[in-house]
């Protein structure tokens, strides 16, 4: 049993429209953006295929990321920089880039379902849920864009930063990475607020 539509239906019902889900990928790495994304999707045209992104391979995310933009009535997604991050601590800047992604909708939601424990600070109603990219549709969507917005991003920065593997890796602590910092050192896209990082910066 994956996501389904029943939440934002029953809040449809209840004369509650639009609803956005919102997830948010990259709090673990030491390199890169967090990413988040907000999806309102149209109830009359539900993507097949979407899972919690870490349900899906990346064929299968790709194809579910094309079919969300395709059908979704609106898609939006924030990142919030490295330097964010050291600055205000990683839980602030999760919250602070699902703020940016409703923000940037192109229909203002008038309820939010976002994953975890923690609502961002928003003007709507919000309910956080935990493990609601296992449940809610919307969220799920939201999942599948964030992690590929994200990735892509890390594919960009690995052009200019080739030496960590970040196209493989993510900006997550792997071997090639970890060997990369020890040999070269870190770079300006790393988060100085993460162990190792601390002591290089």
């Amino acid at each position: 049993m994956g996501p389904d539509f029943r939440l934002e239906g029953r809040l449809r019902r209840q004369g509650v429209w639009p609803v956005a889900g919102v997830d948010e990928v990259g709090r673990g790495p030491l390199a890169g953006p967090v990413a988040a994304a907000a999806v309102i999707l149209d109830p009359a045209r539900l993507p097949l295929g979407v899972n919690d992104s870490k349900a899906l391979g990346p064929r299968e995310r790709e194809a579910a990321f094309e079919r969300i933009l395709s059908t979704a009535q609106a898609v939006s997604v924030a990142f919030v920089t490295p330097p964010e991050i050291d600055a205000m601590n990683i839980r602030q800047a999760s919250l602070a880039a699902m703020a940016r992604a409703v923000a940037g909708l192109s229909l203002a939601p008038a309820f939010v379902l976002v994953d975890g424990r923690d609502p961002p600070p928003l003007a709507c109603h919000c309910r956080a849920i935990v493990k609601g990219d296992a449940l809610a549709l919307s969220i799920a969507a939201a999942s599948i864009v964030a992690k590929v917005a994200r990735d892509g991003m890390m594919r960009r920065l690995a052009a200019a930063y080739p030496d960590y593997g970040f196209e493989t890796n993510a900006g997550y602590g792997a071997r090639r990475h970890l060997d990369a910092l020890e040999r070269i050192g870190p770079t300006p896209v790393h988060r100085f607020s993460f162990a190792p990082l601390r002591d290089k910066s």
